[in-house]
């Protein structure tokens, strides 16, 4: 035993002593990733254990991102025991079904029995139904039935964000009862906040705080601190609300409670904070046309796939837009100029309406804009295009005068310019306000729908108001 400790030890010297995982900037070092590759290549797991063994899941998950396909199975492999599985959960979903696909059932069933149930739920979900219970079955059955019971709630819900560890006492103990109850029992949460009281049929009757439990006087029935009211959620609610009440109640913790209120789970922040971080990483990428599912690790051909749809809409309504230049073509051959500038002026449309557009979607995802405020909101929008057509206005209309030379062309420019800056900034609202009253999400489809409404305001703005400005025909 001693032996292997000192070899371990040592191991752990050569490695995270010698070469630091992260640099100055919280970068992996090259270095160390090709130390571990080394390692791997010469079989040398007592050394990849000792380095497995002082990594935290999301440092473990990052190696193995960096380390080269046929590695990483390996460093699995050669770790054994050692290998926290969670550490699958830190890395982009590719790269995890790649992983267990490879693996045998019955080491990735003894790594999820080493997870608690929202990890392992988390696990086994992006699997298919068939691998799935291949694993399941390698598993006892009081955990199989729950982690089965998990995985058929709907996907992105409390149930399956919740885990199932949680500590229930009956309603008629006494504080000190709750606590011997805590300390003899083994099979606790790694770390929880409050225990719930619940009835003989587990329904929930209430929480009571760690910190409220630990003031009280052992004699003292737990009924009498007991939070009725505490803020709770049902199994089937949607991942956003959940992570949307705990950021407006401040809640580090939640009971979830079935459709008959039985208590069978808990919520806890770090779960929220993944929630927060998904759904953020899912609008972003929406408002770019880009499928939230596509990983940095996906091949070309998958990304590709998933992006050429977009981007046919978009082509779509690129031609409609075009289509507004096609009606102005014999004007455009008589005065050059105005071919040159009808892109500054639809340009600057989109870009305000961007704006716009990207503060609607995210105060429509946080509830901060609805039918109480839309109103003053949309008035407000409009009014900053307003004041930003004004000015920019000004400034376009002289840059075209001294660029051209034809002083009317400084006040046709500059008054398109005020017509799609506040078409902008008022599409840039009303669009996604219109897809999310029609429940449609709004960051998916507003992007081509704003930026076809300022190319074609912009371009005929400009167009008409010069053909009328010049006399064009």
């Amino acid at each position: 035993m001693d032996e292997h400790m000192d070899g371990a030890s040592s191991a752990e010297a050569s490695v995270l002593d010698h070469v630091p995982m992260r640099n100055e900037d919280g970068e992996i070092r090259h270095e160390f990733v090709a130390e571990i590759a080394h390692a791997i290549e010469a079989g040398d797991s007592a050394s990849l254990r000792a380095c497995v063994a002082e990594l935290h899941e999301a440092d473990l998950g990052d190696l193995i991102g960096a380390l080269a396909p046929d590695d990483r199975v390996r460093l699995v492999e050669l770790t054994g025991a050692d290998f926290d599985f969670s550490a699958l959960n830190e890395v982009d979903e590719a790269v995890r079904e790649e992983i267990l696909d490879e693996l045998p059932p019955e080491t990735v069933a003894e790594g999820v029995r080493e997870l608690e149930s929202d990890d392992a739920v988390e696990l086994l979900e992006t699997l298919d139904e068939d691998e799935q219970e291949e694993i399941l079955e390698k598993l006892p059955l009081k955990e199989r039935v729950a982690l089965e019971r998990s995985l058929l709630y709907p996907e992105n819900s409390a149930g399956r964000r919740m885990q199932t560890e949680f500590i229930a006492v009956p309603q008629d103990f006494t504080v000190g009862q709750a606590i011997d109850y805590m300390r003899d029992t083994p099979d606790l949460p790694d770390r929880f906040y409050e225990i719930y009281v619940v009835d003989k049929d587990q329904h929930w009757l209430g929480a009571v705080s760690l910190d409220v439990l630990l003031r009280a006087r052992r004699p003292v029935p737990l009924t009498e601190l007991t939070d009725e009211d505490r803020r709770r959620v049902s199994v089937l609610e949607d991942q956003e609300e959940v992570a949307r009440m705990f950021g407006k109640y401040n809640l580090v913790a939640a009971p979830v409670l079935d459709t008959q209120d039985r208590l069978v789970g808990v919520i806890t922040v770090d779960d929220v904070v993944d929630v927060i971080e998904e759904e953020a990483d899912e609008d972003l990428k929406a408002l770019g046309g880009v499928n939230s599912d596509e990983e940095l690790s996906d091949t070309v051909f998958t990304i590709a796939r998933a992006r050429f749809n977009w981007l046919l809409v978009n082509l779509a309504t690129a031609f409609l837009a075009s289509s507004v230049l096609g009606l102005f073509e014999g004007q455009l051959e008589k005065m050059v100029a105005l071919a040159v500038l009808a892109p500054i002026v639809a340009s600057q449309g989109g870009n305000a309406a961007t704006q716009t557009m990207t503060v609607a979607v995210r105060a429509l995802a946080t509830r901060e804009l609805g039918s109480f405020n839309a109103w003053r909101v949309v008035m407000r929008e409009g009014m900053v295009g307003l004041v930003n057509g004004l000015a920019f206005a000004v400034i376009t209309g002289i840059a075209a005068v001294a660029w051209f030379k034809i002083p009317g062309l400084g006040i046709v420019i500059g008054l398109a310019i005020i017509v799609n800056l506040v078409a902008g900034a008022l599409g840039g609202i009303l669009i996604p306000m219109a897809l999310e009253r029609v429940r449609a999400d709004p960051a998916v489809a507003s992007g081509t729908f704003v930026t076809t409404v300022t190319d074609v305001v912009g371009f005929f703005s400009f167009l008409g108001i010069a053909t009328l400005w010049f006399g064009l025909r």
